[in-house]
């Protein structure tokens, strides 16, 4: 058997330590792939969003890279400590330093390539049905069709073969200067009882529950200006959770004798109170990671609600002409939006207002009023909220800023340039209307008495029942209407289609990173819990001797486990739920629905993931005993 034999059998023989870390790996690898599958598709390059979708996907390659490389450094770096008292045993049959790292080096060499080729494989596989989902996604229709990616085949391999060349180079330096001795012993030597401070404890709820607070009562902009000093409070407060407030709810609990003799539980918390403090760092990247990957896709999903709802206008087309714009051209239009109609046989409601400029009295700044029937008639026909304003009584119309953040403010009147007479501002109304982020409305007869306008708007809409039949129409509309300084066309089936296109490149991009923290915050608690296999299966196999029965061992592990897998979930899913009650607050929107909907949905794959891996554990644990 040759060296190089002798390290793929090495590789082989811990398939059950590398398997995990292989998979996290290889899934990486494919994601990588298909961004670069999409990034350099002739086909989205010839639309308009390619530069930006390229740049997005491009951008989030280079995070996974970036995220993978310290991925795989951190967990080379566990392997190896899990396995030195084999390495501590080669060096005492003869093995040298140098055939020492270079072992090592081939081993990692061996998983890199294999996880590359494997995720490229998977990739190559997939990537049809994902040009298929994209085009839906996007809205683009037969444009991204299969091509063979010789760009993207080349990048994946040559980025992630030089990842790991350069982490089996680096890995190599963890065996300078130990001795035969210390790797034999590895992580075998006696462990003092964990110990946590009580002050430290208390420091830790203080920084959580003071960074919840603010989370939960800031508003609009305040949420943006709090974010740096409540995500740091929260973060070091999670690392002392993890340090300190669990090995000392453990410790108080080992005081309850009632608690402690039941059952198997000495046996439990005893064990327990090391594996909480030995993975506490674990534990700590693990919930920072899967915070990230809920509050991420969670503000992906909800700013699509947010954006779509921001547009949606109760009109299928609106039409206005400013100051400035001939007659000739505003009869045009309308003419050609409703001989469209009429050829697609789609029924319409068309309606007319009449939007004047005036300055304000005092301050002179430009307002625009409506008058009252006017209004009605727009609200009237969107099936919303009409207005009955008394004489010299006036209400104005300004939308809650969904993006901007920000409430109307409450105003008391409204005094017209050269009309004189105070108009009470009795109501709040938010009939969007494009262009105008705020005008008010009088009622006809204080209206008949305003004076000349500097200049007046002629506003037209048109109403249909089904506005998915406008949206052809709308896009050919566009390219012949075009756009000027003096009109504004708003086709909307078709601004929704074009918001969403934009919008879901961007989405398809940043839900992937997602689930690639996701699923790599899992194989770390993967990976720490096969580190210390070797030692659970001698410490529970003397136990057995004891008398402890495997259904026993069974539970004792289950429960063990679940507090290893579910404890970081659960933290990370109060972080993510408060962060994203935080962006509700800030945007002044609900985002209820689609936080319910991530968030359950993090938690249903997290419950998979546990019950595979409690079988395979298991399975390991109790392989010495059968045989």
């Amino acid at each position: 058997m040759t060296f190089q034999q002798f390290a793929f059998n090495n590789v082989m023989r811990n398939k059950s330590l590398y398997i995990a870390y292989f998979l996290s790996i290889a899934f990486a690898v494919m994601v990588f792939f298909i961004y670069g599958v999409f990034a350099f598709h002739p086909g989205l390059a010839a639309r308009e969003i390619g530069d930006v979708a390229q740049i997005g996907l491009l951008v989030a390659q280079m995070l996974i890279y970036i995220f993978s490389f310290f991925f795989v450094l951190f967990s080379m770096s566990t392997f190896i400590k899990s396995r030195s008292r084999e390495f501590g045993l080669l060096v005492m049959l003869g093995i040298t330093n140098r055939q020492l790292r270079w072992l090592i080096f081939i081993e990692n060499m061996v998983i890199g390539f294999g996880a590359t080729v494997a995720g490229v494989t998977s990739g190559l596989v997939l990537v049809k049905l994902l040009l298929l989902t994209a085009e839906s996604l996007i809205g683009m229709n037969g444009e991204l069709s299969f091509y063979m990616p010789y760009r993207a085949l080349g990048l994946t391999f040559a980025a992630f073969i030089l990842l790991f060349l350069c982490i089996s180079l680096f890995t190599v330096l963890f065996f300078r200067g130990l001795r035969p001795i210390d790797l034999i012993k590895g992580s075998s030597r006696p462990k003092p009882e964990p110990r946590a401070s009580i002050w430290l404890s208390i420091i830790s709820l203080i920084l959580i529950g003071s960074g919840y607070s603010v989370s939960l009562t800031a508003e609009g902009l305040e949420v943006v200006y709090a974010l740096p000093p409540v995500t740091a409070a929260v973060v070091v407060g999670t690392y002392l959770l993890f340090t300190q407030i669990s090995v000392y709810t453990i410790r108080l609990l080992k005081h309850n004798r009632k608690l402690m003799w039941r059952r198997t539980n000495l046996l439990f918390f005893a064990d327990l109170a090391y594996r909480m403090k030995d993975n506490a760092n674990t534990f700590f990247l693990v919930t920072v990671l899967s915070t990230v990957a809920f509050s991420a896709i969670g503000a992906l999903v909800g700013f699509k609600t947010i954006l779509t709802e921001s547009i949606e206008r109760p009109f299928a087309f609106e039409y206005v002409s400013h100051v400035g714009n001939s007659p000739e051209r505003t009869e045009i239009v309308i003419k050609a939006i409703e001989r469209s109609l009429r050829a697609e046989k789609i029924k319409f409601t068309k309606m007319y207002a009449e939007f004047q400029s005036y300055k304000q009295a005092g301050d002179g700044k430009p307002v625009m009023i409506l008058k009252e029937s006017e209004y009605n008639a727009l609200a009237a026909v969107e099936k919303g909220t009409t207005l009955q304003l008394g004489v010299s009584e006036a209400a104005v119309i300004q939308p809650k800023n969904v993006l901007a953040g920000r409430e109307p403010p409450k105003e008391q009147q409204l005094i017209v340039d050269g009309h004189g007479k105070p108009m009470q501002i009795i109501q709040v109304a938010d009939l969007s209307i494009p262009g105008y982020d705020k005008y008010y409305v009088m009622d006809d007869g204080s209206f008949a008495e305003l004076p000349e306008p500097l200049s007046t708007d002629y506003y037209y809409v048109f109403k249909v029942d089904d506005l998915a039949s406008t949206e052809a129409i709308g896009q050919q509309l566009y390219s012949e209407i075009g756009q000027s300084g003096n009109d504004r066309f708003f086709p909307l089936a078709f601004e929704i289609k074009k918001l969403l296109q934009s919008y879901n490149a961007v989405m398809f991009v940043g839900l992937f990173i997602g689930v690639i923290f996701f699923i790599s915050s899992g194989s770390f608690l993967y990976l720490r819990l096969y580190m210390d296999i070797s030692e659970d299966k001698a410490k529970y196999n003397s136990i057995m001797k004891l008398g402890l029965t495997k259904s026993e061992l069974s539970k004792i592990v289950t429960r063990q486990m679940a507090v290893l897998f579910f404890l970081p979930i659960i933290i990370a899913l109060i972080h993510g739920t408060v962060a994203l009650i935080a962006l509700q607050r800030m945007f002044y929107f609900t985002l209820f629905r689609e936080s319910v909907i991530v968030l359950s949905a993090f938690a249903i794959i997290q419950v998979v993931y546990f019950i595979i891996i409690r079988s395979s554990y298991l399975r390991q644990l109790l392989l010495e005993k059968d045989e």
